[in-house]
């Protein structure tokens, strides 16, 4: 049995307070997961609420002491010295290196065959480039997974292609292009791109769904294009993608006009979806849809990684950290789909 790893994020942060409050609610956490970071920190957050005061941190100094445990209990792998009891709600350098290099740890020992697969709580950007190399290199956790595990396959950086998948319970959404400018994310978006999103989402979704994904491709401009009256992204780049893509056997259809794509993916008890996924060709026209829905819903999932990699949809909520009040549902979603990807993986072996 190996556990499947999450690491505590930002300690000033909502981070280890959403992970203890998920330790509890999800009945699997004792005798599947481990807490990646300072057990120090997680002791500070189990006294936040009522719900999560019972549990008993115990500190592990490596991933082999890890057993199932009872449910009252809390392991916590320990990847450093123990960690000062920095403010809530402020942006700390020592915070921002703790996250990462509890990040770090997960990703190797994931990439080393020692875990199932890694939950990452939120990390503050700001902070984790406070802290200094490497850590500064990085804009977030899924460049820093890319770059781990690129080196780990002794692979340029440019054969490790990731894309970003939102999802909840009624819509699947993957971008073909993520942090960057609108001006730089249209010149991103060409056919090889295109393709190469749709080979890394049919082979991240086939083991979960179980059958090939029918995967919607979002179109650039209103309406699709219109025709080519609105631009033609879409005869040019879009469809000879989606043609080369059903040459390979793919499930992909489109362009389809990015104001009703995602009403028409939404799978409701009313009405079924018509697409398990939707690729979205930059951020905001994917990422808006999955989140008018419920940000409490919303987990992100790195696609293309040789490791499972889930995280919540929410940041580190620096406002509210320490008052005990923080969500833990995105979190919460966010586990279950990692075990669920672990378990359709194990079973397609």
């Amino acid at each position: 049995m190996k556990p499947v790893l999450i690491t505590l994020g930002d300690a000033c942060g909502i981070g280890p307070e959403i992970v203890a409050k998920t330790w509890v609610r999800e009945s699997a956490c004792p005798q599947r997961c481990c807490v990646v970071g300072d057990a120090g920190v997680m002791a500070r957050a189990v006294m936040l609420s009522q719900e999560t005061r019972h549990l008993k941190v115990r500190a592990l100094t490596s991933l082999a002491q890890w057993r199932p445990c009872a449910s009252d209990e809390l392991q916590v792998w320990q990847t450093g010295a123990p960690a000062p009891q920095w403010p809530y709600g402020q942006v700390h350098a020592g915070a921002g290196r703790l996250a990462g290099e509890a990040v770090l740890a997960a990703t190797r020992a994931a990439l080393n065959g020692q875990a199932r697969g890694v939950v990452t709580a939120p990390l503050h950007k700001e902070a984790l480039h406070a802290a200094g190399a490497p850590y500064d290199r990085y804009p977030g956790h899924t460049e820093l997974l890319q770059d781990e595990a690129a080196r780990h396959a002794g692979v340029p950086l440019e054969q490790m292609p990731v894309r970003m998948m939102l999802a909840n319970p009624q819509l699947r959404t993957v971008l073909v292009t993520i942090h960057m400018s609108l001006r730089k994310a249209l010149e991103a978006i060409t056919t090889a791109s295109v393709l190469e999103t749709l080979r890394i989402t049919h082979e991240a979704l086939l083991p979960i769904l179980g059958r090939p994904p029918r995967m919607a491709v979002a179109g650039v401009n209103p309406h699709a294009g219109e025709g080519g009256l609105f631009g033609d992204e879409e005869q040019t780049v879009l469809m000879p993608a989606i043609a080369q893509a059903q040459a390979k056997g793919l499930l992909a259809t489109g362009p389809y006009a990015p104001d009703t794509v995602f009403m028409r993916a939404r799978d409701t008890e009313q009405h079924p979806g018509e697409f398990d996924v939707v690729l979205a060709m930059y951020h905001d026209q994917g990422l808006i849809p999955v989140k008018y829905l419920g940000v409490e819903q919303g987990v992100n999932v790195t696609l293309g990684l040789p490791l499972i990699r889930t995280s919540p949809d929410h940041g580190t909520a620096f406002d509210i950290a320490g008052q005990g009040v923080a969500d833990p549902s995105s979190l919460h979603q966010a586990l279950r789909m990692a075990m669920q990807m672990a378990d359709a993986r194990d079973a397609a072996v």
